[in-house]
């Protein structure tokens, strides 16, 4: 069978009593990156040395069929580098070519970032949605921010350290200033922070820089449409970034409730 095995996110001590027999006993581990794969076994003081298939999103669709056929022998632990494979991470076309080749697919819970961040954030945890890694590319990340903004859910991304300023300002801009939200830096590491407030608050406090791994917590709508000066600051935004003012309506007015006419006479307004 394949067995996803969820790994440490920072602190070794996370590591599940299963997780380490798995590790001691496996002959196969596919795992996204194997040198730390081998850093984890000798810090774990495990002397199993199993064989590694790397796996990540560079090779998973040409490696998937080959590990699948392994597994019909023999056990394969998946590992990625840190949390739950298959969540942001490799392991999600190995588990569908598993599910169409009738091979039985099983799971070591354990560490999850987008879990851990959500609980400590403060925010609602009944509804919520993980939307990934925030887009790089700034028009594609603030259209992708304003299709988001009326959802009531709350949101729960990843970001680059060098990014996240930029993101809290573009979160600001879709979401509004005022939007609760929290920044998880380090999770369960020694240097853990976990920064609460509004999205503007957040932004000010990112100017100067942010280390360490991040996630970031986002309030959802709750309810109504985004306030009308934000949502013209969203088409300007994207008219900035290249888009037709009228395109850049139209999307902003079905990601905010507001009259697409409307977010067009104002952003021409607003150009002077």
């Amino acid at each position: 069978m394949i067995i996803l095995a969820a790994t440490p996110i920072g602190n070794l001590g996370d590591a599940s009593a299963r997780l380490v027999e798995a590790l001691g006993q496996a002959t196969t581990v596919a795992a996204e990156d194997t040198r730390t794969t081998l850093r984890l076994l000798a810090a774990l003081g495990i002397d199993n040395r199993p064989r590694l298939i790397a796996l990540h999103d560079h090779n998973e669709k040409q490696r998937a069929a080959e590990i699948v056929g392994i597994a019909r022998d023999e056990d394969v632990l998946v590992l990625s580098d840190a949390g739950m494979p298959t969540v942001s991470d490799p392991g999600y076309g190995l588990v569908a070519e598993a599910a169409r080749a009738g091979v039985e697919v099983t799971a070591i819970p354990g560490p999850s970032a987008v879990l851990t961040a959500l609980a400590v954030s403060g925010l609602p945890t009944d509804r919520f949605s993980f939307e990934g890694f925030v887009p790089r590319k700034p028009g594609e990340r603030r259209r992708s921010l304003a299709a988001l903004a009326a959802d009531p859910r709350t949101l729960v991304f990843f970001d680059a350290p060098s990014r996240v300023a930029q993101t809290l300002v573009d979160m600001a801009g879709a979401f509004g200033g005022t939007r609760r939200a929290a920044v998880a830096r380090e999770l369960t590491k020694l240097h853990e922070e976990v920064r609460r407030g509004t999205l503007d608050e957040l932004a000010a406090w990112a100017e100067d820089g942010v280390r360490g791994e991040l996630a970031i917590v986002v309030a959802g709508s709750e309810g109504g449409a985004v306030p009308l000066a934000d949502a013209v600051r969203q088409v300007g935004e994207l008219v900035a970034s290249g888009v037709r003012t009228k395109d850049a309506a139209r999307e902003v007015a079905e990601a905010t409730g507001h009259p697409s006419r409307e977010l067009y006479q104002a952003a021409l307004a607003a150009k002077g």
